[in-house]
């Protein structure tokens, strides 16, 4: 009987209640909980942030039956009457919402409050103030005097209100980002209040106040000890999903190791540090156990636009791209919206990965991390580089591999006009060759 599969479900009690399979991250709660108590993470869209905000919440909130098994519930035992306490928790999810609109991000917040004042039974008459963010201190306030405990903050995805306008929409990407420096910077004052506080995003804006007023929070994004956070790591992958790996051997006719490899090539190789170890893309792999399919599952689910804009507007050229760049950390976790260097969005996006690091330089060298992002990348370049206008897209690597291996590399020709970005698309890349054909 085949397993249930948490494709695209990102609660935790969902999947531990209805059967599904859990890689255990508990251990990192553990982590954490030893260490500060404020703290960021960026990790790429679909790589598991919500579903640890979602257990981190389940954590928080006591609810122990959830837990039973996994790795956190024999060090939470150990505590005695202090385990499995009990904390108020505001949980911001921000992954969806209208923030295009003037209200939109206003909305959302101001919707979270007040389920947290229906969900705690607060008194209305107790909280102040008709600015939100006087009304999410009060909130705070109102629930430490009413629960006697500290308060646990969770906010995924706080940039999509800025990437979802940084582009489209100038304005309102700017007016969003007002709201978020009056509302979060409430967080800063309030050390006595607060228990536990994380934030999750794709991408670490350098101009948002929660990295500049709330400066106690603790990047762990590029942390050897949390890069296992997200993602499914190459012991977590056989040791959890050995059933789906031999189902799909069978189908493709491959042996176990065969199969293995096929998936590490496809979907492996993503690197957050330095040192620490590196995971696959959970999205992908869990899509490919349930389809038994090599697709590219992740790539599948957005298109790259701002970053094939921010490409047209950089200096680098493909070759570049696929050859590989180097980057310090600095410049990997500071993005600034009106700067043309692509590199840390490509990376904090998980289009490019660390490869190696040179510690007497602090430099980081980058790559693609795998197939699936490489000709992902590739196949959506092309029709935005060159256009494709109403019909069919006359470019595929499809094409230029079987004329290639007909031995026909005549075909592969671009008009000059055709080229109209400073892109160097003739260019050849180390093992690849990335020079595009136009269909006779």
């Amino acid at each position: 009987m085949e397993r249930r599969l948490p494709v695209g479900i990102q609660s935790f009690k969902n999947i531990r209640e209805n059967g599904y399979v859990y890689v255990d991250k508990t251990e990192y709660i553990c982590r954490l909980l030893s260490g500060s108590k404020s703290y960021f993470l960026s990790r790429p869209r679909r790589f598991g942030k919500s579903l640890f905000i979602s257990t981190l919440e389940s954590y928080f909130s006591g609810e122990k039956e959830l837990f039973k098994g996994l790795y956190i519930e024999e060090k939470e035992n150990s505590r005695g009457r202090d385990a499995w306490t009990k904390y108020p928790v505001i949980s911001f999810y921000l992954s969806g919402g209208a923030y295009n609109s003037e209200i939109g991000l206003d909305d959302l917040l101001s919707a979270v409050l007040e389920g947290c004042i229906e969900r705690y039974q607060l008194d209305r008459k107790s909280i102040i103030g008709d600015t939100l963010p006087v009304r999410f201190r009060s909130i705070i306030e109102c629930l430490y005097e009413k629960t006697g405990s500290q308060v646990v903050v969770l906010v995924d995805e706080y940039d999509k209100p800025l990437l979802a306008t940084a582009i489209s929409n100038p304005k309102q990407e700017e007016a969003n980002r007002q709201l978020y420096k009056g509302f979060f910077s409430v967080l800063k004052d309030m050390d006595g209040y607060l228990k536990f506080v994380f934030f999750t995003g794709v991408t670490k804006f350098s101009k948002v106040s929660i990295f500049s007023d709330l400066n106690q929070l603790n990047d762990i994004s590029m942390d050897d000890k949390y890069s296992g956070i997200c993602g499914i790591t190459e012991d977590e992958l056989e040791a959890s999903f050995r059933p789906e790996i031999e189902l799909l051997a069978e189908k493709h006719g491959m042996s176990f190791d065969a199969c293995l490899a096929r998936l590490r090539k496809t979907y492996d190789g993503y690197h957050f540090s330095g040192e620490g170890v590196g995971v696959y893309n959970p999205f992908s792999l869990l899509s490919a156990f349930e389809k038994k399919n090599f697709r590219r599952y992740w790539f599948g689910t957005a298109t790259p636009e701002i970053l094939i804009k921010k490409l047209k507007e950089s200096e680098l050229s493909l070759s570049t791209i696929v050859d590989g760049v180097a980057a310090s950390e600095d410049e990997l976790m500071d993005y600034r919206i009106e700067d043309k260097n692509p590199i840390p969005l490509f990376y904090q996006s998980g289009y490019l990965t660390i490869c190696g690091y040179d510690d007497e330089f602090g430099i980081y060298s980058l790559k693609f991390p795998n197939d699936e992002v490489k000709y992902g990348f590739l196949n959506s370049l092309i029709p935005s580089v060159l256009g494709q206008g109403g019909q069919e897209n006359p470019l595929s690597l499809k094409f230029m591999l079987e004329d290639l291996r007909s031995g026909a590399p005549d075909s592969f020709v671009i008009p000059e006009g055709n080229l109209h970005t400073n892109l160097d698309l003739t260019d050849r890349g180390k093992g690849d060759l990335f020079i595009l054909r136009l269909r006779r």
